[in-house]
Order: C-alpha cells, then structure tokens, then sequence
C-alpha cells in the first residue's frame, strides 16, 4: 500500500550522505529505491537524483535539488521515544555536527529539524491536575535533551 503523503526533503547535494546517515541511525529503517541523474541539465549523470528511505515504516524521499530552497524550523519530526536510553541514542546521534537547541529540539548536520521526546512527556503534560502538568512544563522548559526521570520527579513534586 502506498503511503498517502510522503515527506519529500529538498537537499543540496547531499542526499545521499543525509539518507545513508537517517538509516544509520533509526535501527528500523532502510532505502527503498534510488533514481540517479541521466543525461540532463538539473544534475550529473549518474548521481543521485531521488532515494525513498523508510523509518520505522514511514516512508521519505529525498531529493539533490541543489541550492535554491534550504531547510526551516518550521516544519520538524517528532520522534516519540518509549525509554531515555532511546531519547539519549537519538539525540547523541542526531545532534552530532548539529545544533542542540531547548526543549528536545535539535538541527541535525544537514539542517533538518528533530524533536526527540519521551512519550512519557505527553501524558504528564496531559494530566487533568494543572498544578502538575504545569511543574512538568517548568522543568521542560529548563531542558535542552530531554530528562524523563527529572521530567518524573517535576510531575511528583519530588
């Protein structure tokens, strides 16, 4: 079955590089096809023109489409992570030759945008008790990778 919308990421040259760095890291993920240039003026024959890669069953596909459009951080991918152990992972390898930014935000080295967060933190965030949804929110705020034990102990008044 084909998948309804697709994330279609616009690289500089680098898509290979991005892809093959993307499947390293997420251990249930693989390239699905690949589409190199033929004789054209948009790109050099025998490169990379488009790849379809998976992450954990969601499909992507990644374009050289070179220098006219860059990245933004208006768009980003949450990535729900069930342990620390799986946030920490991410994190350190999604953040490498990156930017670290606040809240589980990271920039990857090719620009694109992650949100690492434990699922843990939605259903504090969600509580019906404000008082304790909002001690989780402080504490997030005071985060740059996300903590969940600290995010626990906020939720706990500990």
């Amino acid at each position: 079955m084909i998948q309804k919308i697709t994330p279609f990421l616009w690289f500089d040259g680098n898509a290979e590089d991005a892809v093959n760095f993307y499947t390293s890291v997420f251990k249930n993920s693989k390239v699905t096809k690949v589409a190199r240039f033929g004789d054209n003026p948009h790109g050099e024959k025998g490169k990379v023109m488009t790849m379809e890669f998976e992450i954990e069953g969601m499909t992507f596909t990644a374009l050289n489409g070179g220098p006219e459009y860059k990245f933004s951080q208006a768009i980003s991918f949450l990535v729900n992570c069930e342990t620390q152990a799986e946030v920490d992972h991410l994190w350190d390898k999604l953040s490498a030759g990156g930017e670290v930014q606040e809240c589980g935000w990271l920039i990857d080295k090719f620009g694109v945008t992650w949100q690492i967060v434990p699922t843990l933190l939605g259903r504090l965030l969600s509580d019906k008790d404000p008082v304790k949804a909002d001690r989780v929110m402080q504490a997030m705020l005071q985060m740059v990778k996300l903590d969940m034990a600290k995010l626990q102990a906020a939720y706990d008044n500990k």
